[in-house]
């Protein structure tokens, strides 16, 4: 149950409109990394996990709801930035009665230059097609005027991919807060900007959280792949050979084993007849197929353990382990 309180989760402020960055301010309201997509990735992704993985559950749709809190803040901000020039635009038929409306709005305080400045001021909010067509407000586009869509969602039913997906849209958004951030000299909109930027910090960390409190978590998903080629880093450029963590020594891997680094691929290719007789690195096959059966095993008994027989019902978890917002009957 969703319940909508006014007052915004932080006071959004301008000095003074700003129809330019109004526009630029639309790719966190319907752009790809925006707070629409932000809100709804989490909040699908919710849904699989609000039985087996009740705590995993509360956290994402917490999340997910104060996104759209961001989304009202960006929104909020958009239209104070568009100022008087929402009702001028609303009403303008002729370009000489839109200066002289401006003038009585109060708009011609809000620049310098005369007429010229007037001018100028008011063909920022015209150059943007979304403002003209859909009127002066917030529209689910981004600063170019492309519509959101739905494909800008990730949600793929499995948390350690979903929870490493999101934390790589948290910093997606927060570098685009930090670089719009120096588009304006607003201090007061810097203001907001740096506290939505603030939140993806600490969502990136909730998430790193959550994700290490899932053993194991790596590799995503189930299989662990071939112990032929997962330790196995192929050089695959002339000239000078970097090296680093990424393809020598044991790298990050937790069993010990270190990277196999592979000078010449062709030759490597030639010599194992197209990679199908190199030899397993680490564990053998069978150790990997027992481990992809009890990782499948341990998954299958955490969902279909949360799952009663019979009715169902979503006010209540199925585990004692956390508080239900509402306690299932016995």
């Amino acid at each position: 149950m969703f319940h909508h309180v006014k007052e915004l989760q932080f006071n959004a402020r301008v000095s003074q409109p700003d129809p330019k960055f109004a526009a630029l301010l639309l790719e966190q309201f319907g752009g790809a990394n925006g707070e629409l997509t932000a809100a709804l990735s989490y909040f699908l992704q919710a849904f699989p996990a609000r039985q087996p993985y009740p705590d995993k559950y509360d956290m994402l749709m917490d999340i997910a709801t104060e996104e759209f809190s961001h989304l009202e803040i960006v929104g909020a901000t958009i239209q104070m930035l568009l100022g008087p020039v929402n009702a001028e635009l609303q009403d303008a038929t002729t370009t000489k009665d839109l200066h002289a409306k401006a003038d009585a709005s109060g708009l011609s305080k809000l620049t310098e230059g005369g007429k010229a400045g007037r001018e100028d001021f008011i063909h920022q909010a015209l150059l943007h097609p979304e403002f003209v067509i859909n009127g002066c407000g917030p529209h689910l586009t981004n600063c170019q005027g492309a519509s959101w869509s739905g494909q800008y969602v990730s949600a793929n039913s499995d948390l350690t991919v979903d929870l490493r997906s999101d934390i790589g849209a948290e910093a997606r958004a927060k570098i685009v807060y930090e670089q719009l951030m120096q588009f304006t000299d607003d201090p007061l909109v810097k203001e907001s900007l740096a506290f939505l930027m603030t939140r993806e910090i600490s969502h990136m960390q909730m998430f790193q959280a959550a994700l290490e409190s899932i053993q194991p978590n790596f590799p995503p998903a189930i299989l662990q792949g071939d112990p032929r080629y997962t330790h196995v880093y192929t050089n695959m450029s002339d000239g000078a050979s970097a090296r680093g963590p990424w393809n020598e020594g044991s790298g990050p891997w937790q069993d010990g084993q270190p990277w196999q680094y592979v000078q010449d691929p062709i030759s490597a290719v030639r010599e194992s007849d197209g990679l199908l007789t190199v030899k397993p690195h680490g564990q053998s096959p069978q150790q990997v197929q027992n481990l992809d059966k009890q990782l499948s095993q341990q998954r299958k008994k955490e969902v279909s353990s949360a799952l009663p027989e019979g009715q169902n019902q979503w006010s209540a978890y199925p585990q004692s382990t956390i508080e239900s917002p509402r306690r299932k009957a016995s």
